[in-house]
């Protein structure tokens, strides 16, 4: 049972560690980026970050270095990494001897891999590496007072969980209308670790909200190593409409018969919902389908129509832009992009105009009423009720903290629960 004071209680499954990734981050040196230091004997580390703008060829001009060893370290890595893939604010290492020629080089990919390069007898050689995290299984949970993300910390992974938790539950929950004083939530999640340090959080295994009083579980559940979300019966939470097109977005107007226009100050109907969220906010396709019309119509502005099975059409208005490669006979999937917030048309400031109609007859968005998606087979039904078992058991057992304390308890050590972890995290 959670209280005011939210939690989380943890469970430690160690990861191999890979010895070169160690050595990447436990020696990277602290300062600005580009900061030159000296490691003995006679190797000086030159550590830094991509710069916008920059490509690998600048930072070698940047910092001096033999431009003989870019193009050989280029043809060593080719098969391995193209070094024309530089990003910025992604970290660089190089370790270079007296005379500027590379010793070593590694770079991080993405927040999950790396590459190295280094000079051997035969000349350069080029691996990439998983980042080897830590992965301790952490519940956290918390009582609503607003929103989702206020709950859980204005941190930027923290946002992420909510956002993550929120596409979970977008088939049954809009994160905008639904929520409650006093709705609660537990979360059993990877919690990744870097040299005793918490980096970011990993899948999401199970999901319990209670939302006016009707809880949703969410179970994490793979089948053919495609990993889905189900119900306790092993119904798919994915149906063929999401319950909103954006996500933790306040509403200014709703579905309604009989709404007095903020701009024309006369009352007409209002066969949509309108979403308030900054300018360039990103709109996303609330079922597959295909799209119908794309341009500018009337009071809607900038419009997006799609045409769904059923004869269901969607309609997202007052864009400021419409996404690339949008245009009349695109098919588009759920949760694709199909435009950005804005204020054309009849506008009185930045927001989005949803609609839904069913065979050209306006249906409240709120109430529509949506199938669910596949069920899980037979023949993985037996797995996943194991697999849901252990869960609910920790959903029962577990102490609950707020996001924080579960990240700075995780570095101390964990909480061990009566629960085998193995099941989730293979």
């Amino acid at each position: 049972m959670i209280g005011k004071k939210t939690g989380c209680a943890l469970l430690i499954v160690s990861l191999l560690g890979i010895f070169a990734a160690l050595y990447f981050f436990s020696s990277w040196p602290a300062g600005r980026p580009g900061q030159v230091t000296h490691e003995p004997p006679s190797f000086t580390s030159i550590a830094g970050a991509i710069e916008p703008g920059e490509t690998l060829y600048s930072v070698f001009q940047k910092h001096a270095l033999n431009l003989d060893d870019l193009f050989a370290m280029r043809q060593a890595a080719a098969e391995v990494h193209r070094l024309k893939e530089v990003y910025p604010g992604q970290p660089y290492r190089f370790s270079v001897d007296a005379g500027k020629s590379i010793r070593s080089f590694t770079y991080g990919i993405t927040e999950n891999t790396f590459l190295t390069i280094e000079r051997g007898a035969g000349g350069f050689q080029a691996r990439k590496y998983e980042i080897p995290y830590e992965s301790r299984l952490l519940t956290v949970g918390g009582d609503i007072n607003g929103s989702l993300v206020g709950a859980l910390g204005s941190a930027q992974e923290d946002i992420a969980l909510a956002v993550a938790v929120s596409e979970i539950l977008a088939w049954d929950i809009d994160f905008n209308t639904d929520l409650r004083e006093g709705d609660s939530f537990k979360v059993i999640v990877e919690g990744l670790y870097l040299q005793g340090k918490f980096r970011k959080y990993g899948k999401i295994l199970a999901v319990e909200f209670l939302n006016d009083n009707k809880k949703h579980v969410a179970y994490r559940f793979e089948q053919n190593g495609r990993p889905d979300y189900f119900d306790a019966g092993g119904k798919s939470l994915r149906k063929a409409f999401l319950k909103a097109p954006l996500s933790f977005r306040r509403i200014s107007s709703a579905f309604s018969r009989s709404r007095r226009h903020p701009i024309l100050k006369v009352r007409r109907p209002h066969h949509g919902i309108d979403y308030v969220a900054p300018q360039g906010t990103p709109v996303s396709a609330t079922a597959d389908g295909r799209v119908t019309f794309a341009g500018r119509r009337g009071g809607y502005g900038k419009l997006v129509v799609l045409a769904h099975r059923g004869g269901l059409t969607t309609y997202y208005g007052h864009l400021s832009r419409f996404a690339a490669g949008i245009r009349a006979g695109k098919t588009i999937g759920q949760g694709d992009l199909v435009g950005y917030v804005g204020a054309t048309g009849l506008a009185s400031g930045p927001h989005l105009h949803y609609e839904v109609r069913h065979d050209a007859r306006p249906v409240n968005p709120v109430r529509f009423k949506m199938a669910a998606g596949d069920p899980v087979p037979q023949r993985f039904l037996a797995a996943f009720q194991a697999t849901a078992a252990h869960l609910d058991r920790t959903l029962a057992q577990a102490v609950f903290y707020e996001a924080r304390d579960a990240k700075n308890r995780g570095i101390g050590g964990a909480l061990a629960l009566q629960t085998d972890p193995s099941p989730f995290l293979n």
